[in-house]
């Protein structure tokens, strides 16, 4: 599903006909253009295979293995649905991400599945600690404003493997936290290095982009005039997406390069091709 020029124009026109403001914490932001995430997966030639009439996206990559929906009508607080295949070496796994998460953030994820993976993942928790978060002794770290958390959540069989919860709540009244702003889940299984990308896109201090009036996660997210223009913003999205387009390129003829390679005998000779 190549992005058009008809796209790109439509998302450069939202933009010129909005004020930006440098908004943050990112964990109330709100949940900005969905864009971010679906432009990034055409990008990477993923399939739509949802009607263009219906508010709902279902995106497929090339292989078949991950498929990501978008459910604007959800009666659950799970908007956003990644899962993953299971494979020969790997197991099935999912997440899902709520409506107020900022797409920048999710997007950071997505991004991610198009690139090779790590010989070794950031720690999650180290990576919340230079931010300025606060651990606990019971695996959950809070952001400096005690409104956002990441919490690790170990298997009841396998210590070794764990699934994460994350989530941003409003003050509570006498109790650590009140009501849920948004969720996001990684279950047992997800790649480390996936939730380790999540989590160092939400605690990065770097404002988000959003537009005057526009929704935000919660009333106490700071606001200030942006030193960037729309046409910036734009340019930006824009590089972003033809680094993606060039980098899924380069991964399905490297992946196409190790299928076709034939393998060679002992002595040096090929085996001989079938009738």
């Amino acid at each position: 599903m190549p992005l058009s020029t008809r796209q790109l124009a439509a998302f450069a026109d939202t933009l010129a006909g909005r004020i930006p403001f440098d908004t943050s914490p990112r964990h109330l932001a709100g949940p900005g253009d969905a864009r971010h995430v679906t432009h990034g997966l055409a990008a990477a030639s993923w399939t739509c295979t949802s009607d263009p009439l219906s508010p709902e996206i279902a995106l497929h990559s090339p292989d078949h293995r991950y498929n990501l929906t978008f459910t604007p009508q959800s009666p659950t607080l799970a908007w956003w649905w990644l899962q993953a295949e299971p494979t020969v070496d790997e197991f099935g796994w999912h997440a899902q991400f709520g409506e107020l998460l900022p797409a920048e953030i999710l997007g950071h994820v997505t991004d991610t599945l198009i690139s090779p993976m790590p010989a070794q993942a950031q720690d999650p928790f180290r990576i919340l600690e230079t931010a300025g978060w606060v651990r606990d002794s019971t695996d959950t770290a809070y952001s400096p404003d005690g409104m956002c958390y990441v919490q690790q959540r170990p298997a009841k069989d396998d210590a070794t493997v764990s699934s994460w919860s994350i989530g941003a709540r409003q003050p509570g009244q006498g109790t650590p936290m009140g009501p849920r702003i948004w969720s996001a889940w990684f279950t047992e299984g997800a790649p480390e290095h996936l939730v380790s990308t999540f989590i160092t896109a939400l605690a990065d201090p770097a404002p988000l982009q959003r537009g005057m009036y526009e929704r935000l996660g919660h009333y106490s997210a700071v606001q200030q005039p942006s030193p960037l223009t729309p046409e910036q913003v734009v340019a930006a999205h824009t590089k972003r997406l033809e680094a993606i387009r060039v980098k899924a390129h380069a991964g399905r003829r490297q992946q196409g390069s190790a299928l076709t390679t034939t393998p060679v005998r002992a002595g040096g000779e090929r085996p001989a091709a079938r009738r």
